[in-house]
């Protein structure tokens, strides 16, 4: 550290000034870089990014509660496929390149052949969630504050229980909340 302070000390002013001002370039660009990353970032957490390529998935909620209710509180795309933490986010936004290059090299380019593709991208989904928790819904729903006294008695019973206890999480049993299901004849524990 004294080595250091005695080099800066020694420098001679335009010296510092061209360092000083070598830093400050370095700083803006990571800046700039930083914010036009983030607004990128953003950008495809938007409802008409995912519609780009989902426009019949993205049909699907406006059907279903977390499109339209008493409330008036309203779930996007991003609000459940896309974690809210930063590094999260950025994993999964990196698996979701994955979606786009088979979207662009035709695999699930038509309603046809996604729904063909359905139950396994369910199924990666499904497993997704069960894997963190089901944080997307931990993210609106707490399960502190359910009010069991205002849930149907079956409801009640599995939040207290199985819920409660961490055998299950939110997409073992609310599995379509948001889409229609695939043919679920294979799904374990599916009636």
């Amino acid at each position: 550290m004294k080595l250091l302070k005695t080099f800066w000390l020694r420098l001679k002013t335009p010296s510092k000034v061209a360092v000083g001002l070598v830093l400050f370039m370095g700083f803006m660009g990571g800046l700039l870089f930083w914010g036009g990353f983030n607004t990128v970032m953003e950008k495809t957490n938007a409802e008409e990014f995912c519609a780009g390529c989902h426009a019949p998935i993205v049909k699907e909620i406006q059907e279903t509660i977390h499109f339209s209710n008493r409330s008036g509180v309203r779930a996007i795309c991003s609000d459940c496929h896309v974690p809210h933490n930063w590094t999260d986010k950025i994993v999964r936004k990196v698996q979701a390149s994955k979606e786009i290059f088979s979207h662009m090299m035709g695999t699930i380019d038509t309603p046809e052949k996604f729904n063909a593709r359905r139950g396994h991208l369910a199924e990666r989904e499904w497993q997704r969630m069960k894997n963190n928790d089901s944080q997307e819904c931990r993210n609106c729903h707490q399960f502190n504050y359910m009010d069991f006294s205002e849930q149907a008695p079956r409801s009640a019973k599995q939040h207290s229980t199985a819920l409660a206890s961490g055998d299950k999480t939110c997409v073992d049993c609310h599995k379509g909340i948001a889409h229609k299901l695939p043919d679920m004849k294979d799904v374990a524990g599916w009636q």
